[in-house]
């Protein structure tokens, strides 16, 4: 991977589009903390919000976005907005749950929509699928993607020679790698977006992650998330502190070492850090 020097990194995915390669979760955020974050944040030089249906606060995330839009003079198509598909029902429910985010949210269009996961069967997941696909042409979504799917869902698509999502978001920070996920998607062109690539916090004082940050002189969520970098991830931290969003995308003035990224790798020890679906049938 190219060496990632700056907030504005994109990468670019299989349908054309570039999403930011760095941006703000807002996950267990109330409304007031998630209309403070994404301002904060977009003040701060991010270009990448990701909300959820299941999250409650797609309007707070769109509010916040609108008025920084106006009183910045930004386009909207310098932002990009993902929101995620909270059940897996049928064609008709998941378009209709998609249209009212959509109006929740006060955007035309997101820029990347996901299944929020796998859950439901294979006949439920090709038939929102499909209803993502439509979605898609009919220009509700820019892109569309699913996440915690696992290399068997993935597989499920290309055994049916079905459209492949641009992204797939699951847990990923050197405690829990999914080398399968990462293995299937990466020689299928599908991105990897981390969603919890702090590992929410749960391995801070880890003796390698401290090492790391001693040596680059930073804190330890700043050498998590220059790993995610590293890999060609997209990472997506969540924080409701103004100070640690900007401190989190403070980390475009160093490069982790092959041997601190090894060492990094080798603490894989499947750490759940919250929702572990990607076994799902």
């Amino acid at each position: 991977m190219p060496t990632v020097t700056s907030l504005a990194a994109r990468l670019k995915m299989r349908d054309g589009h570039s999403i930011p390669q760095f941006g703000l979760g807002v996950y267990e955020m109330s409304d007031s903390e998630t209309y403070n974050s994404v301002k904060w944040a977009l003040e701060a030089g991010y270009r990448h919000v990701d909300t959820a249906e299941w999250y409650e606060n797609e309007g707070a995330c769109g509010r916040s976005l609108s008025d920084w839009l106006k009183s910045s003079g930004t386009p909207r198509s310098e932002i990009f907005f993902t929101s995620k598909l909270m059940h897996n029902r049928t064609y008709a429910s998941a378009l209709s749950d998609l249209r009212l985010s959509l109006k929740k949210s006060g955007l035309t269009y997101f820029d990347l929509y996901l299944m929020h996961s796998a859950i439901g069967g294979p006949e439920i997941r090709k038939e929102v699928w499909r209803a993502l696909c439509d979605a898609k042409e009919e220009g509700l979504v820019r892109s569309i993607g699913v996440s915690n799917w696992g290399a068997k869902h993935i597989q499920e698509l290309l055994d049916r020679n079905a459209e492949l999502p641009v992204i797939n978001q699951i847990d990923l920070h050197p405690f829990m790698r999914h080398p399968e996920i990462v293995d299937i998607c990466e020689k299928n062109d599908i991105i990897l977006e981390a969603w919890g690539p702090l590992a929410r916090a749960m391995r801070f004082g880890h003796s390698v992650v401290v090492k790391a940050a001693k040596a680059h002189k930073k804190d330890e969520a700043q050498i998590m998330l220059r790993w995610g970098l590293q890999h060609g991830f997209v990472v997506i931290p969540k924080s409701v502190s103004q100070k640690r969003i900007v401190s989190n995308a403070n980390i475009f003035d160093f490069e982790l070492t092959k041997e601190e990224m090894a060492e990094l790798d080798d603490l894989d020890e499947y750490l759940v850090t919250d929702w572990d679906v990607v076994d799902t049938a």
